[in-house]
């Protein structure tokens, strides 16, 4: 099999762990080497002849089933209506202090939801005062279960500009970091992008959307708060905030507590870094998808053995 057909398939794998179609553009902005336009549409359409991809619409899967394809389509509707909601949220949680960016993330950043989706949110904030910065985020987030809001404020990734480059490097993190879709805080997510070419290493096609997030434009509380807050005071309350946060989750992962998703809830706890344990999710998704991606090159290459 050539190259350009085992990426192809291979972006199409990492997608069907999660029953996505892809667009033929979106296909080869997820390979993972460059190739002559020409070139890639010939090997998929020539995939599509030996039945290893099927098409239905716009839409390009594994699998010969068009519900996975009117599955798509209902759920790019229903996130172009909850991208608008993340986009009024993102415009109240700028305004706390020490944010500087904010961004989505999560299956609604692929451009899909349904009726259970939440709100997953990426957020920047000042140097060294992300434990306070996350803490007041939350404490309003306690607030918004009195009125079944919750699920609109998923805050579960945070970083801080001393540290806005991403420590595991992976087809994940890659994926992750190119479909964010900035919101909030153009000049940190220009800083953001700039620490992560990295990712061009996995997707050399694709362009990180820097310039859809709006400019932070402070406000009086905001200013008056970190200005309370730019001393060794606010230093000490930083760290303290970590400490506590981090011993809290570490019980709950001690005990083996699940979100709603069913898995086990963890933190990665850091001076600069706020983040979901990467055992409990990322690395089982990466060994989820090789295994498919090792099963279906295998499959591929059997079916021509026989015929």
């Amino acid at each position: 099999m050539s190259d350009i057909k085992k990426n192809i398939l291979a972006a199409l794998a990492y997608f069907d762990v999660f029953n996505y179609p892809l667009t033929q553009s979106e296909i080869f902005l997820f390979l993972s080497q460059r190739y002559d336009p020409a070139v890639f549409s010939n090997a998929l359409l020539s995939l599509i002849a030996e039945r290893a991809v099927y098409k239905f619409d716009n839409f390009y899967t594994l699998k010969n089933d068009l519900g996975i394809a009117k599955r798509r389509s209902a759920g790019n509707k229903k996130a172009t209506e909850l991208i608008q909601v993340a986009e009024r949220v993102g415009s109240l949680l700028i305004r706390f202090p020490y944010v500087r960016g904010i961004g989505i993330s999560g299956s609604l950043s692929k451009n899909f939801a349904d009726e259970q989706s939440d709100i997953d949110l990426f957020i920047i904030t000042t140097g060294n005062r992300l434990w306070i910065a996350r803490t007041l985020l939350h404490f309003f987030k306690k607030m918004t279960f009195l009125v079944n809001k919750q699920h609109l404020f998923c805050m579960n990734y945070f970083i801080d500009e001393q540290g806005l480059e991403i420590v595991e490097k992976n087809i994940y993190t890659a994926i992750e970091v190119a479909t964010l879709i900035p919101i909030e805080g153009d000049i940190a997510f220009e800083k953001f992008y700039s620490a992560n070419t990295w990712t061009r290493t996995y997707l050399p096609n694709n362009c990180m959307r820097v310039t859809s997030a709006k400019p932070v434009k402070n406000t009086l509380i905001k200013t008056v708060a970190e200005a309370l807050l730019n001393n060794r005071f606010g230093s000490f309350l930083d760290r303290q905030f970590m400490h506590i946060t981090a011993s809290r989750w570490l019980r709950k992962s001690q005990q083996h507590k699940r979100n709603a998703r069913g898995v086990i809830m963890g933190m990665d706890a850091s001076e600069h870094c706020a983040k979901p344990d990467p055992t409990n999710f990322q690395n089982k998704l990466i060994d989820r998808y090789q295994n498919k991606v090792g099963a279906l090159l295998q499959s591929y290459e059997a079916g021509f053995a026989h015929s």
